[in-house]
This record gives C-alpha cells, structure tokens and sequence, in this order.
C-alpha cells in the first residue's frame, strides 16, 4: 500500500498503476487535494476484500466510510460534487451536458480501444493504433479552439483524455507534425502538478 499524503478526508482506492480508467481517478483525487490511501492492485492476485466490495472485482474502486464506488467516471463525479473546489464539471447545465457527451464519446472511442491496444493481437494492436491516431488528428481543431477540451477551464473530460495522451509512445502511436495543437495541449495537462502527483512510479517509466 502507497500513502497519498495530502489535507482532507481519508479514502482508500483500489488502483492499478498501468490503468488509463484507475489514472483518471487518481488525476482528480490530486485536482482536488483529497488525501486518500491508494491500494495498488495486482491483475493476477487480487486481494480477497476488492471482491467483497465490488462484485465486479474491477478497478478503480473508491471506499469512503461505507460508500463504495465503482467505475471511473461514478468516482470522478461523485469526488467533484463531494469537493466542489475547484470545480471540474461546468455549472451552466448545457455546457454541462456537453461535457457529459464528450466523455461519452471519449470512453467509446478512445477507452474503448484500450484493450486492443495492451492486450490484443498485432492485427488488432496495429488497427486499435491506426484508429486512435486518425480519431486524434480529426480532432485538431477542437484542441485548437480552448486551452482545454472544449473549455477554458480544466475539467473532467480533460482528467479523461490525460492518461490515454501520456500513453501514446507505449501505444506505439505517433502524431505528425502538424498535430502541434494536441501535443500543445498534451503538455498543459503534463505540466499540472496534479498530473505530476497523479502518476504511479509504472505510468512514470512509460516517459522515460
């Protein structure tokens, strides 16, 4: 077990280190400065309590008291209504929706490749990687027109597409040049010190 120091309440996450799903967890878990203790979860010897928790023995899997959480997004929202500063969701309920859409379309489109990508055969790893790369590029412009994803400020979608951009050299997927806009963006999400706190010391080594 990894202790995350920090000033709040104390919750515990069952998180695996090389997880896009448990980093997006943990990039909001630093965002808001809430101090949590941090299990991390071996694939192959799951601790027997994960299973009595969640009975779909998965990660993440948020414990605060006798609230247990599952699923990535459920955690994220649910620690930015618990610890509403600073918000990561917009107040106004159509940029609101917006932002629900857009991790909508993230998990299916990018999450959803995430298998293909670690675990698939060399077809499929090859056609996972053609596919995220094209589904990047065609967003360009989006990562052009804000600071952040389809906002000025940094919210949870942003939390989302960080751990799948910090990925891509292990992916094996290369932007060109002229995708300078989302490498841009990629570097203002790296440079956070949420980010930088975020990282498990396996999701460090991907970068080195």
């Amino acid at each position: 077990m990894t202790l995350v120091t920090s000033r709040r309440s104390v919750m515990t996450l069952f998180s695996d280190p090389l997880s896009a799903q448990s980093h997006r967890a943990r990039i909001v878990l630093a965002e808001k400065d809430i101090t949590y203790d941090v299990i991390e979860i071996d694939h192959h010897n799951k601790p027997e309590d994960l299973a009595d928790l969640n009975p779909y023995n998965s990660v993440p899997t948020l414990v605060d008291r006798e609230l247990v959480l599952y699923d990535a997004r459920v955690i994220m929202e649910y620690l930015d209504e618990r610890f509403p500063h600073p918000p990561l969701m917009p107040v106004d309920p159509v940029a609101r929706a917006k932002s629900r859409l857009a991790l909508y379309h993230i998990e299916r489109d990018w999450y959803g490749l995430l298998d293909d990508l670690t675990k698939g055969s060399e077809r499929k790893m090859a056609s996972a990687r053609k596919v995220l790369r094209e589904s990047l590029m065609s967003s360009i412009e989006v990562f052009k027109a804000k600071p952040f994803f389809l906002s000025d400020d940094f919210t949870l979608v942003d939390c989302t597409i960080a751990p799948i951009l910090w990925r891509l050299p292990s992916f094996g997927v290369e932007l060109p040049s002229h995708a300078i806009a989302v490498k841009q963006y990629a570097d203002r999400l790296f440079d956070r010190p949420s980010f930088r706190e975020s990282l498990s010391e396996l999701e460090l080594e991907l970068r080195t």
